[in-house]
C-alpha cells in the first residue's frame, strides 16, 4: 500500500494544503491555471511543505500529462522519453525534483523544450535557486517560494486524512486528543508528509483494546502518538540554504544582544552537528561584533573554540554556550571592521600614490642613491618611542579610517589615543 502522504496527493488547486500567496483565490499560480497560460517555474522551500503536491495538482486542474523525474538520478534517456510524449500530445507537464542537481547535458537538453513549450518545467528544489540553479534555467522560469505550512494547515491536512473513507484513514474511525494532536503537529516541524505518515503509523499500530465500546472509535492518546514519531525534522543542509539563514540568524542574534535568540540559534547548529561552522562563525563575531569593546571577550572565545574543539559534539555545547552568552551580553563595537573596509575602498577607488621613500626598504646596496629610507625617523630614539611623521601616501596622509565608538573603557581609552596621536602628528609635521 502507498503511504498516506502519497495517497492523500492533492489531484487539484482546492485540494492544496497552505501555500495561499500562490494558489489562493486569484494567486499568480491559480490564475496561470485558469488561463491556461502556464508557464515553467521552479518552486523551492523546506521538505514536505508542497512542492510535488502543487505540481500534481496543477497537472490535475489542466488535464495535461504529468511526469515526475529527479534531476539527480534519472538520465537523460528518460528526459528524452517525456520530450517525445511532450511532442505527441502536445505538452506534458514534468515535475524535476532536485533541480539544483541538473547537470549540463541535461540542462542543453532541455532548453529548447522550454522555449517550444512541449515540456511545461516544474522544478522542485529546496536550495535557494538564485545560488544553487543555472542562470539558463533559471531565466525561462519563473521562481516561488513555498511557506513553511501553518499549524491551522496541518491540523485541516490531519482531519482531512482521518475522515477521507476511500484514500485517507476513515475507515478505521480514529479519534486523536488534543495532546496527541498537538504533539503530532509539532514535531512534524512544517512537514506534512513526515506529519500524516506519522499519523497512519499511529493509527495503523494502535491495539485492538484502545477502542472505545461505547462509539467504536479508536483513541490515540499523547503516548502512543509519542511512540509513533521518531524525532523532530531539523530542516537543516549543511551545504543549503537553511546552513546560511541559520549562521545569519545565530550572528545576528549575538550582535543585537538578544542572549535567549542566540542560544536558540546555537542549539539548532548544536542538533546539525556542524560543529567547524560553529566555531568559524564564533570567531568572526567576536571580533567584527564585539572587537575593541572587549579585547579579552575575543582571546576567550578563541581558548571556547579551541577547547570546544578538541572535546566535541555534544560536550562542546556546554563550552560554546560559556562563549555566546559572554558575546550577548559584552559590549558591541564594529570599528574594527568599518576601518579595515574604509581602507580597502580606498584602495580599490582612489589613485594609489606611492609609499612615501622614507618608509621604502633600504636594506640593499644603492637604496641610498635612489632616496629609499634616508630620511626615516627611528621612533625609539625619541621619548615616548613616538615622533611625527608621514606614513601614509600623499593623497592619503589626512584620512581617517578608525572612529571607535567609545562604548566601552578599553575602546574609550583607545580612542583618546588615536585622537591624541592624530593631533600630535598634525602639530608636528605643521613645524
Amino acid at each position: 500500500m502507498q503511504p498516506l502522504a502519497y495517497r492523500m496527493r492533492p489531484k487539484n488547486l482546492d485540494e492544496v494544503v497552505g501555500q495561499e500567496h500562490l494558489v489562493g483565490n486569484k494567486k499568480i499560480i491559480r490564475r496561470m491555471v485558469e488561463a491556461k497560460l502556464l508557464s515553467s517555474m521552479i518552486l523551492y522551500g523546506p521538505p514536505g511543505i508542497g512542492k510535488t503536491s502543487i505540481a500534481s495538482a496543477i497537472a490535475g486542474s489542466t488535464k495535461y500529462a504529468f511526469r515526475k523525474l529527479n534531476a539527480a538520478t534519472d538520465t537523460k534517456k528518460d528526459l528524452q522519453i517525456v520530450a517525445e510524449e511532450g511532442k505527441m500530445s502536445g505538452t506534458v507537464i514534468l515535475l524535476l525534483d532536485e533541480i539544483h542537481r541538473l547537470d549540463k547535458t541535461k540542462q542543453d537538453f532541455l532548453l529548447p523544450l522550454l522555449e517550444s513549450g512541449n515540456i511545461i518545467l516544474i522544478g522542485a528544489t529546496t536550495e535557494n535557486p538564485y545560488i544553487s540553479i543555472s542562470p539558463a534555467i533559471r531565466s525561462r522560469c519563473q521562481i516561488f517560494e513555498l511557506h513553511r505550512l501553518k499549524k491551522m494547515d496541518i491540523s485541516h491536512a490531519i482531519d482531512r486524512a482521518l475522515k477521507d473513507t476511500e484514500i485517507g484513514l476513515g475507515k478505521y474511525n480514529v479519534e486523536l486528543t488534543k495532546d496527541a494532536r498537538d504533539l503530532l503537529i509539532e514535531k512534524g516541524n512544517g512537514d506534512l508528509r513526515a506529519t500524516l505518515n506519522a499519523l497512519e503509523l499511529a493509527v495503523l499500530s494502535t491495539k485492538e483494546e484502545k477502542q472505545n465500546d461505547s462509539d467504536n472509535k479508536v483513541v490515540i492518546d499523547k503516548t502512543e502518538m509519542q511512540d509513533s514519531i521518531q524525532f523532530k525534522s531539523q530542516n537543516y543542509d549543511a551545504n543549503g540554504d537553511g546552513h546560511y539563514d541559520l549562521l545569519s540568524a545565530f550572528q545576528k542574534s549575538i550582535r543585537g544582544s538578544d542572549t535567549d535568540a542566540a542560544l536558540y540559534y546555537l542549539g539548532n547548529l548544536c542538533e546539525s552537528g556542524d560543529l567547524v561552522a560553529i566555531c568559524r562563525r564564533l570567531l568572526v563575531i567576536a571580533y567584527e561584533d564585539i572587537g575593541l569593546a572587549n579585547p579579552p571577550a575575543c582571546s576567550r572565545t578563541v581558548n571556547a573554540v579551541q577547547a570546544a574543539q578538541m572535546v566535541g559534539l555534544p560536550e562542546a555545547r556546554i563550552i560554546l554556550s560559556n562563549a555566546v552568552i559572554e558575546l550577548c551580553l559584552s559590549p558591541k563595537s564594529n570599528s574594527a571592521i568599518t576601518a579595515i573596509d574604509a581602507a580597502i575602498s580606498d584602495i580599490k577607488n582612489k589613485q594609489n600614490d606611492p609609499i612615501p621613500n622614507t618608509l621604502k626598504d633600504a636594506h640593499y646596496k644603492g637604496a641610498q642613491a635612489l632616496n629609499r629610507g634616508v630620511s626615516y625617523i627611528y621612533p625609539h630614539d625619541f621619548q615616548g618611542d613616538w615622533i611625527a611623521q608621514q606614513y601614509l601616501p600623499n593623497n592619503l596622509k589626512n584620512v581617517s579610517y578608525f572612529n571607535p565608538k567609545g562604548n566601552s573603557k578599553v575602546e574609550d581609552a583607545l580612542k583618546r589615543q588615536y585622537l591624541r596621536h592624530k593631533k600630535k602628528k598634525k602639530d608636528g609635521l605643521q613645524k
